[in-house]
Parts: structure tokens; C-alpha cells; sequence
């Protein structure tokens, strides 16, 4: 049996949940954290390679100017660049969510899809923005998957990817449905706190018994990502760190 078979959600939930404060996740997520989708999209979008910081800043004073799809899609690129030079990659980004407002406009009447289908066809939109849009704007079961939930779900052993895009994929065939919604937050939470990139703090977590790189770790066993082993497994051969070579003196002449 896999660890995706055996692996308890519920219990994972319950108890990441508890350990943030972050309340039950059996209730609809919406009644809380109700959001405009057509703002969860562009903002998702303008989060694209950027903190997390910089496009609450640079979506607030966008959508004090253009909150919705039709007065986006009547600015030009030049107008909104300013408003969003802070996420990075401005320039893009602005011709990016401009074309998407126009689309939605043109194609959907200014009301954003409510379909993962629908949603991967517009300009800048991939699954992580459309999943986004589903769970925070409709409240519709998706999977958005950024770098900590496909970190944190390869390190929990219940899939075995190497892209965003395949996680996403793995965990709609082995997470139940009526787990989808809670999913991505929670492990973006656990991601930002406890699962790091470099060296998880298993000692620290309340899911480590649930997880098969806390149980490995535990029991000095390798975990399911090498890049996880402590670094002298990383480096079997390596009996201490190098030494720093000395500078080279010029010659005095």
C-alpha cells in the first residue's frame, strides 16, 4: 500500500489547522475569505515571481483604478505599469493582464469562467492562476499547486513529481475531493513556517508522524527526496568542509 492510500487527510488537516490557529477547514472556505475572481485572477497572475508583499501592494492600487475586467480592458499596457512595477517583470505582466481583461470582455461577457477549461484559455492563465480563481473566487473545488504544495506533498510521500504541473495532476487522482479547497492553504501556510525549501523542521512539526520524510529522518533513513538528507548524507565522501584557498600575492616587481 502507498503512501497515498494510507495517508489520513483528515488527520493532516485537523491537525496543521490546529497547530496555526487557522480554524476548521470544514467550514466553506468562502464565508470568511470571499473574494472578486476576477481580482483572485489578475492577482495571481501579477504574483507570479514576486513576494508575497509586493502584489498585495501593487493589486491594491490597481484595483483602486481598474477593479474590474471592463475598466482594465480600456487602459493601455502604459497605464498600468506603474501600478504594478513593484511584482517585477512589469512590463509583461501588464500586456499580460490587459489581453485577459479584453478576453473575458470580448469572449465572456466581463464575467470570469467558472470552468478549468474555460480559464486555461486565457492570456497569462495557467493551472495554478485557474485553480486559484476556482477555490478562492468561486469556491469550487480545485488544486492550485505553487512550490511549497508540491514540495510539502513530495516530502509527505504521496506523490513522486518533479514540476508544479505534476503534482497537480497526482493529487486530483489521490486526494478525496472534499479535500481540495483546504489543501493549498494549509500547506502554503506550513510551507512559509515549518517546511522550508533547504532543511524541513521536522522536530517542530505536528504532521512528522503523518509524513514519510519526518518518519525517515526519525529512523536515519533516507527520505523520499535526496535533497533532503542531512547534508553529511549528501556528501558521503566528504570528511569536512574544504578549505578556503589562500590568496594569490602578486609578485612585487
Amino acid at each position: 500500500m502507498t503512501a497515498s492510500e494510507t495517508l489520513d487527510w483528515e488527520v493532516l488537516l485537523d491537525r496543521l489547522g490546529e497547530f496555526y490557529h487557522a480554524g476548521d477547514w470544514r467550514v466553506p472556505y468562502l464565508r470568511d475569505h470571499a473574494e472578486d475572481p476576477f481580482q483572485v485572477l489578475i492577482g495571481t497572475i501579477l504574483s507570479q515571481r514576486t513576494r508575497d508583499e509586493n502584489t498585495d501592494r501593487a493589486s491594491a492600487r490597481l484595483f483602486a483604478k481598474y477593479p474590474d475586467a471592463r475598466s482594465l480592458a480600456k487602459a493601455s499596457a502604459k497605464q498600468i505599469e506603474p501600478l504594478i512595477r513593484e511584482t517585477g517583470f512589469y512590463h509583461t505582466k501588464a500586456k499580460g493582464i490587459h489581453n485577459c481583461a479584453r478576453e473575458i470582455l470580448d469572449r465572456f461577457g466581463g464575467v470570469v469562467p467558472q470552468t478549468l477549461e474555460e480559464l486555461l484559455t486565457l492570456p497569462s492563465v495557467g493551472p495554478k492562476t485557474a485553480n486559484c480563481v476556482l477555490v478562492f473566487g468561486y469556491g469550487i473545488p480545485g488544486m492550485p499547486v505553487d512550490t511549497h504544495v508540491h514540495r510539502i506533498s513530495n516530502r509527505l510521500g504521496v506523490v513522486r513529481t518533479r514540476t508544479p504541473e505534476e503534482t497537480e495532476a497526482a493529487l486530483r487522482a489521490v486526494v478525496p475531493e472534499r479535500y481540495w479547497i483546504p489543501v493549498n492553504p494549509v500547506l502554503v501556510q506550513h510551507g512559509q513556517n515549518l517546511c522550508g525549501p533547504y532543511r524541513p523542521r521536522c522536530e517542530a512539526c505536528p504532521i512528522a508522524t503523518l509524513c514519510a520524510t519526518g518518519r525517515a529522518l526519525a529512523e536515519g533513513r533516507n527520505p523520499p527526496r535526496p535533497q533532503d538528507r542531512p547534508p553529511k548524507d549528501r556528501r558521503p565522501n566528504a570528511v569536512g568542509p574544504r578549505p578556503k584557498a589562500k590568496p594569490r600575492r602578486r609578485p612585487v616587481r
